[in-house]
């Protein structure tokens, strides 16, 4: 909820006080009024029960009461008239606001003054005290306001008493740091007693669920009142009709917000004719809008958000009400075209619509151009929907417009030249869209206001920005988001005076050239988001820059060269990926980047070794330094990384052992350490790892025994050991991994058969999700690669013997079989066609004897096969489809196509 509802509307309380004032001219005369004593000692005793952090009573203390801070008198009886203890900062979020919190208890004392008309004691913080009967006492009260001050429990009936009050307001939405607390009513039969009287009603946050069936006739009693606040309490219905009795005709202001009534809009709403603002969001109302809108005439504010299933079109009687201003149809289910809704309002030659909000619904067609009729439109969301086309050329004449969003739809057209007549549009956000065509300098000529900007399109979509190489522009933008549209290769001058920007993304803009020193130190003090991805940037970036505010780093997928750039910076993220950088890491990078969690510098071309000064950056997640030119040891220092969960210094240089201090790394999830030189065995002490996901140590000199206690990591996805000399048998821990999609266990020297308990990898045979195993790899490789080879077992290249174990044939989600290049014997399954999802299966270089399967040809999945220098015999089954006879050669018995070979059979009946 915004916080001028939260805060109270506080023009009520200066037109009552107004109205006080014109029914007593002596209130607020030049007169010195001297307050009574008994008066002085009733605020002295109310005082004494407060506690007050920031000493604003303090002054309490002279003998002139009339002249305390939050205390008026009437000037000429010198009566106590007004009381406002309300916090004086009303900024809920500040150190001040709670400081600034009264606290304690409320003393009776106060019913000694007798003339009190008015009292604030909202925005404190009373600790879930409950509402004191004794208010109800106070019978010249016109104006009470207990709102937002942690009150709790029952709401006294005692405040049906005080027959004189016009403004209550009891909203219950606390900010102070004592806990949340609950007022609630239980019987609203009080009301009765303000029935002559009470013009403003706030109970926000007031929780009456337990108020009855009859809730809805309780407030209608009053007959006077004119703004009822029921935001937030806990409604659960709202009832079709009203009795006969009731009386809610001279309501002006209506908010049943965040309730969850679960009905269609009554029709007794329409019934009250001097209804200004209407305020129905996040309701759950069902059905479509009613047409009997049309009888709220003076209507200025019709906010029916986030009910999620309103349907149907919007009512072309809505674009009839004269005097709306401020309409809110976002996130519901709403659908068909606006065309006949903003006919209606093009008719309206006078309509004085400010706000339309129709985003997050299911319109669609094409935006008609009777929008351009809206010409006093300030705010225009239609953002989430299915609008296609272009943008209307009428949208020029909408003169009044700040804000435009036609973002995350799909429109497939051009943007109207007349755009550029909006001298006061502020914010344009036109992305997620497939957009075409060019743009030129009278697109932007006159935004001579525009701050923000925010343009996408689709990769194969062409929208060319085509503007004067040295135009400067008359705005000074603060955000710019502009991907998949051409802007290069240049870096034109209206991007280069942009130095006042706070939040940049460029991406794949077409840009080939260097981006000036200048533009970068201009922008380093108040950017939060430096984002050029995806271009073709040369050049070298400046050295020794501060950037104090920044939070995100992408300059990935471009030409920069040179070294490492010494910025100092708070950012989180660092991404320089795919480019030409070179030379060393500096060594005191945790000096530079002290908050850094993720980093890419993958395919680049550093050199040296990986500072061991990144194990002092705490807060660091992610590590992702493949594919560049580190040598040395990997550092040995990891215990103060709590949070790292992603290393991946894959196919660079590096040499020695796999430090032990890894195992320290209680969040470890993707280890990738392949294609290096490291050497020794695999570290015990990543056993402690426990959530571990994903390891690959391929492509090392790594030795010994493969782990036992691999087995005991029940997240396991991928392990992949290809490719360095392990030795020994494969253990039976292994099949204890439950989650095991991708085993590489390939170019080792591992001997003994497969193990038989191969079955109990669970994840392999029923197909369990991967998604989220593949999406932590993504994240740290930006890369899809391993997905190839989910659901796969390569042990090739080792010295495995023994048969092809049958229990291997309750994989039934296998894709990848290669047992290649080892001293495997016997004969092929029948039953190998039970891996009906096989894709790949290499046997090639085994002593496989027997004939081929006919069931084989049954797998209709499988793409490759090699069953190559074995001892296979018999014809190859004719219904295999595969016909390169290289997959067969060197079976010296096997006959057939596509072998030269003919079989006996084959020759026989030649002959006959």
């Amino acid at each position: 909820m915004d916080l001028k509802f939260k805060l109270r509307p506080r023009f009520f309380i200066s037109s009552l006080f107004l109205f006080l004032l014109l029914k007593n001219p002596n209130l607020g005369s030049a007169a010195n009024p001297k307050c009574i004593s008994t008066e002085r000692q009733a605020l002295l005793t109310f005082r004494a029960s407060l506690t007050d952090l920031s000493s604003r009573l303090l002054s309490w203390s002279g003998p002139d009461c009339c002249n305390w801070p939050g205390v008026l008198c009437d000037a000429r009886t010198s009566r106590v008239i007004k009381i406002d203890l309300r916090n004086p900062n009303q900024d809920v979020r500040s150190d001040e606001y709670k400081s600034g919190s009264l606290r304690g208890k409320l003393h009776p004392s106060l019913t000694q003054l007798k003339f009190l008309s008015y009292l604030d004691l909202s925005s404190n913080d009373f600790n879930g005290l409950e509402i004191p009967d004794f208010i109800g006492q106070i019978a010249s009260l016109r104006y009470l306001n207990l709102s937002s001050s942690s009150f709790s429990g029952e709401i006294p009936a005692s405040l049906g008493n005080l027959s004189k009050l016009e403004s209550l307001d009891l909203y219950a939405e606390s900010f102070g740091d004592s806990g949340t607390f609950s007022l609630h009513a239980s019987n609203l039969g009080w009301l009765s007693g303000l029935s002559s009287s009470l013009k403003y009603l706030n109970m926000g946050y007031v929780n009456l669920s337990g108020a009855g069936e009859t809730w809805l006739q309780d407030f209608s009693r009053v007959k006077v009142l004119k703004e009822l606040r029921l935001f937030n309490c806990e409604l659960k219905n709202l009832p079709p009709s009203l009795s006969s009795s009731a009386d809610l005709k001279l309501l002006e202001v209506l908010d049943f917000s965040e309730n969850s009534l679960n009905s269609p809009i009554p029709n007794w709403l329409f019934g009250l004719t001097n209804l200004r603002k209407l305020f129905l969001r996040w309701d759950f109302l069902q059905g479509s809008i009613p047409s009997g809108f049309k009888n709220l005439k003076l209507l200025e504010t019709l906010d029916l958000s986030n009910n999620l299933e309103l349907q149907g079109e919007i009512p072309s009687v809505l674009g009839d009400l004269p005097r709306l201003k401020f309409l809110d149809l976002s996130a519901n289910e709403l659908n068909g075209q606006i065309n006949g809704f903003l006919d209606a309002f093009s008719r309206n030659k006078g309509n004085s619509l400010v706000f339309l909000d129709l985003s997050s619904n299911k319109f669609a067609g094409t935006l008609p151009e009777s929008l351009g009729a809206l010409r006093n439109l300030q705010i225009l969301d239609l953002s989430s929907n299915s609008f296609t086309g272009s943008v209307p050329s009428s949208i020029g004449n909408m003169a009044s417009l700040k804000k435009l969003d036609l973002s995350y739809n799909a429109m497939n057209g051009t943007i109207a030249e007349s755009l550029g007549q909006l001298a006061e549009l502020v914010d344009l956000n036109l992305m997620a869209n497939t957009w075409g065509g060019v743009l030129q300098k009278s697109h932007f000529v006159n935004l001579r206001s525009l701050k923000s900007i925010r343009l996408t399109t689709e990769p194969y979509r062409s929208l060319v920005f085509k503007l004067p190489s040295a135009w400067i522009p008359p705005f000074r933008l603060e955000l710019i988001q502009i991907e998949n549209c051409r802007i290069g290769p240049s870096f034109p001058m209206w991007l280069q005076v942009q130095t006042k920007l706070n939040f940049v993304t460029l991406r794949n803009t077409g840009i080939e050239d260097t981006i000036p020193d200048s533009w970068f130190a201009g922008i380093s003090s108040e950017v939060t988001y430096l984002i050029l991805a995806n271009n073709r940037i040369k050049g070298r970036l400046p050295q020794n820059l501060a950037f104090p505010k920044l939070n995100t780093i992408d300059l990935s997928s471009n030409n920069f060269e040179g070294p490492f750039p010494l910025w100092s910076t708070n950012a989180t993220e660092l991404r320089l990926y795919e480019n030409n950088f070179s030379g060393s890491l500096p060594l005191n990078i945790d000096v530079l980047m002290p908050r850094m969690q993720k980093i890419y510098l993958f395919r680049n071309s550093f050199t040296g070794n990986i500072p061991s000064s990144l194990c002092e950056v705490s807060g660091l997640q992610i590590l992702s330094l493949r594919k560049n030119r580190f040598s040395g040891s990997f550092p040995k220092c990891w215990h103060r990384q709590f949070m790292l969960w992603g290393i991946d210094v894959s196919e660079n240089n590096l040499s020695g052992e796999i430090p032990e201090s890894l195992g320290m790394l209680p969040s470890l999830s993707v280890l990738l350490l392949n294609q290096n030189a490291l050497e020794g065995k695999i570290p015990e002490s990543l056993q402690n790892c426990s959530g571990l996901t994903n390891i690959d140590l391929g492509g090392n000199k790594l030795t010994g025994k493969l782990p036992s206690w691999v087995g005991k990591l029940s997240s396991l996805f991928m392990l992949r050991l290809q490719s360095n000399s392990f030795t020994g048998a494969i253990p039976d821990d292994l099949c204890s991994v439950p989650n095991l999609r991708i085993l590489d266990l390939s170019g080792n020297k591992i001997s003994g058969p497969i193990p038989k308990c191969i079955s109990n990898l669970t994840a392999i045979a029923r197909g369990t999700s991967n998604e989220v195993f593949q999406n932590l790899v993504f994240i740290v490789t930006r890369a899809r690669e391993y997905e190839d080879i989910v659901n796969s077992i390569n042990l090739s290249e080792n010295n495995i013997s023994g048969e092809i174990p049958r229990e291997i044939l309750g994989l039934s989600y296998l894709r990848i079989l290669n047992l290649s290049r080892n001293s495997m014997a016997g004969s092929i399954p029948e039953r190998i066609s039970e891996l009906a999802r096989l894709e790949t299966l290499d046997l090639s270089r085994n002593k496989f004897s027997g004939p081929i399967p006919q069931s084989l040809a049954a797998i209709s999945s499988l793409q490759r096969l090699n069953l190559s220098y074995n001892k296979l015999e018999g014809s190859i089954p004719k219904l295999l489809k595969f016909q390169d006879p290289s997959i067969y050669v060197g079976n010296e018995l096997l006959c057939g196509n596509p072998l030269p070979k003919k079989c006996p059979k084959d020759i026989n009946s030649k002959m006959l």
